[in-house]
């Protein structure tokens, strides 16, 4: 033991020694112009946008590849090599087999899927779905649920209530069979969200089986209001009301269908590398940096149809390469190991993310913490969104490190948009889900988000490169500090034993 401690103080005397010239060194390779440069290689019409799956998501794929083993990074992909690969399920609903049952007294309605009702996510049964059915309206409070199908009166009539979404998400977790939104969204609105929810989703071959939740759906009035009727239920009373309604609707039954139907199966790359930390006793334990590399491809019918997405997420991915590069500058890797993970199929849902963190290629217990950063490259030029501050003691350790560095005019604001809840948005969920704490770094969406005009020429290096140096100095310090990093107790419990 004697022994182990006097190698580890060693292994960390010539970091001490140059922790003043080496962290400055490192920062110094920071720059707008390379950030510029790789921005515009991974948002460059060439990648088609990056959809999942694509030839331009493999190039990325290949590119970030490249860097790693230009930084002489351990790989830590399939095979020996820096690419982990996962297998995906593209599918659509099947509307012909897909359909919602409304019956009361005598009365009867059928929502077909893709004309008066969608399914927005969650879990799809083998069988149908049916139970006792609950109405809420308004923030009601939910009570027990377990085995019941929720109906939700929501109002679309005008701006949407800022926690609805919060609200379906934890009623699809209170034990319910099945969540059931009544809209009354209008024509153009319901036909765009129809639309939407007609193009392909994909679902992780590995991950089959796992789903947890109910199945989430969207039924129009037009479709079932005589039922409603039927059945004592009088949406447009409840949506004027001010006063929450909760009550179980008996003589209503409900009958949901739900069939998908497979178009093809396919396979995307992560890309994963590994700077190993200089102390032996630490070495063992990671830091993870994430950035997405995927964006949402093609939009035909346009003039321009190439969605580059260059802030979302070329930014975050130039980041992580940025990062990469100043670690590896001699004398700066830390006491512990680097991982920096590039996942794909972030925008169908995490799904890189979410292979990784399942089937990690080091111990999930021994990531200690993960900086994730997407779109970081707009907005505010002296801010940026910092999420998860309140959930761990990171939050003191990034406030430590602005106070440090005034120099690089880069203040960590609050979530702006919590009812966006982009805590569980972005890449970095699915390590806080499996007990790894996180700090989520973004500047936010613009006009520009998911459009063909998320363009290079539109990302300010400059910022991007002072929020960078910040998080060199963040990452650092986790990855140097004797201790590792600890979650708030509420927040674990929320996010982690969700029991």
């Amino acid at each position: 033991m004697k022994l182990l401690r006097l190698c580890s103080i060693l292994a960390a005397a010539p970091l001490a020694a140059q922790s003043n010239g080496a962290p400055v060194e490192a920062v110094a390779t920071i720059t707008p112009r390379d950030i510029m440069r790789r921005v515009s290689i991974i948002a460059d019409d060439s990648m088609m946008g990056r959809d999942t799956p694509s030839r331009g998501l493999e190039l990325t794929a290949e590119y970030v590849a490249s860097e790693f083993r230009r930084a002489g990074l351990r790989p830590e992909g399939d095979s020996g090599g820096y690419i982990q690969r996962f297998g995906l399920s593209r599918w659509v609903m099947d509307t012909a087999g897909s359909a919602v049952t409304f019956t009361a007294r005598g009365s009867h309605a059928i929502a077909r899927l893709g004309i008066d009702a969608r399914y927005i996510d969650g879990p799809i049964p083998e069988g149908p779905i049916r139970g006792e059915v609950v109405l809420l309206s308004g923030a009601s409070a939910a009570g027990d649920l377990t085995d019941r199908i929720i109906l939700l009166v929501a109002d679309f009539s005008g701006p949407i209530r800022a926690t609805l979404t919060q609200q379906v998400l934890q009623l699809a977790a209170t034990g319910a069979k099945a969540v059931i939104v009544l809209s009354n969204r209008d024509s153009a609105a319901l036909a765009e969200a129809l639309r939407v929810a007609a193009a392909p989703r994909f679902t992780r071959d590995s991950a089959r089986g796992t789903d947890k939740g109910a199945p989430i759906l969207a039924v129009h009035d037009r479709a079932v209001a005589g039922v409603l009727a039927a059945a004592g239920i009088d949406p447009a009373r409840l949506r004027a009301s001010a006063r929450p309604e909760r009550r179980l609707v008996r003589g209503l039954a409900v009958e949901i269908r739900l069939v998908k139907k497979v178009l093809a199966h396919v396979r995307a790359p992560n890309a994963v590398g590994v700077l190993p930390g200089t102390d032996p006793a630490l070495d063992h334990e990671y830091l993870a940096y994430s950035a997405h590399i995927d964006h949402i491809g093609i939009t035909p019918g346009q003039p321009d149809s190439i969605n580059n997405g260059a802030d979302d997420n070329a930014s975050g991915v130039a980041g992580l390469l940025e990062l990469v590069e100043a670690f590896s500058v001699s004398g700066a890797r830390p006491r512990r190991s680097l991982l920096f993970l590039a996942p794909s199929a972030e925008e169908h849902g995490l799904l890189g993310s979410a292979h990784f963190t399942e089937h990690p290629t080091v111990p999930i217990g021994s990531i200690v913490a993960d900086i994730n950063m997407d779109l970081i490259g707009r907005n505010w030029p002296d801010s940026v969104i910092a999420v998860g501050v309140e959930r761990s003691d990171r939050g003191e350790t990034l406030n430590k490190v602005v106070r440090k560095h005034p120099e690089l005019r880069m203040t960590p604001i609050a979530d702006r948009w919590p009812e966006e809840r982009i805590f569980y948005r972005s890449d970095h969920y699915n390590f806080a889900r499996r007990g790894v704490p996180v700090l989520f770094f973004t500047s936010g969406t613009h006009p520009d988000y998911h459009r063909p005009t998320d363009q290079p020429d539109r990302i300010n290096g400059e910022k991007e490169s002072r929020l960078l140096r910040l998080l060199f100095y963040v990452g650092a310090d986790i990855a140097n500090r004797d201790s590792r990093p600890q979650w708030h107790p509420e927040s674990y419990r929320q996010i982690v034993d969700r029991r």
